[in-house]
């Protein structure tokens, strides 16, 4: 049975992603970033870490290479881990990205099971992948098998009423405004109760 399921929606999704190459970490500029998003002075911070403030003024000046001995100092003063560090902040500044998808313009992928509209697609290395689908199976048969893929996805019904099969629980009837929260990888499948075919927001994770 031909049948765009969960994981061709996501390689679609990932085809135009790219990756991006971390940067050496600068430590003097870290450290005195760290500091100052806590709002501590020098003497603050070197007290919390038990460093001299002169030592810790060297090292946000980078007039010094602390030792690991100090390294962990600084860690715990900051309550953060060795390793964090030297790990950039996820959101050193708003990135200041934003789309937006009109009703009904979002890009169609449709299948003998589900008919999906990708949501957002005017952003690229997303770390979600938001679509809603219109639901054509009316039994678990309708599918080749079940659907799974990597990653965590979050299901809301919109309209109609639905059934939930995952491989692992016993298959759950929801209604417009329940959702359910899985694990990706686990086997799952939706066919529609109602008359109508329902429709449901999926989000599914990108990672991994």
């Amino acid at each position: 049975m031909a049948n765009l399921s969960n994981p061709t929606i996501i390689r679609i999704a990932r085809e135009s992603g790219e990756e991006a190459l971390a940067s050496p970490i600068d430590l003097a500029e870290r450290v005195r970033t760290l500091r100052k998003e806590r709002g501590w002075t020098l003497e603050q911070a070197a007290q919390a870490a038990g460093l001299a403030r002169s030592t810790l003024s060297k090292i946000e000046n980078g007039q010094m290479s602390p030792t690991y001995d100090g390294l962990k100092k600084l860690a715990e003063g900051l309550g953060i881990s060795v390793p964090q560090l030297f790990t950039p902040p996820k959101n050193a500044a708003p990135g200041g990205r934003m789309t937006t998808t009109l009703h009904g313009q979002g890009e169609s992928h449709v299948t003998t099971t589900y008919e999906h509209e990708l949501l957002a697609g005017g952003l690229t290395r997303k770390a979600m992948l938001p679509y809603r689908a219109r639901i054509h199976a009316r039994k678990f048969e309708d599918f080749d098998g079940w659907v799974r893929h990597d990653g965590e996805e979050f299901l809301y019904v919109l309209t109609g009423q639905i059934r939930l099969f995952t491989e692992f629980y016993a298959p759950i009837d929801m209604k417009r405004g329940d959702s359910a929260y899985y694990d990706a990888s686990m086997g799952h499948n939706v066919v529609s109760l109602s008359p109508e075919d329902a429709t449901i927001l999926w989000v599914t994770s990108l990672s991994g």
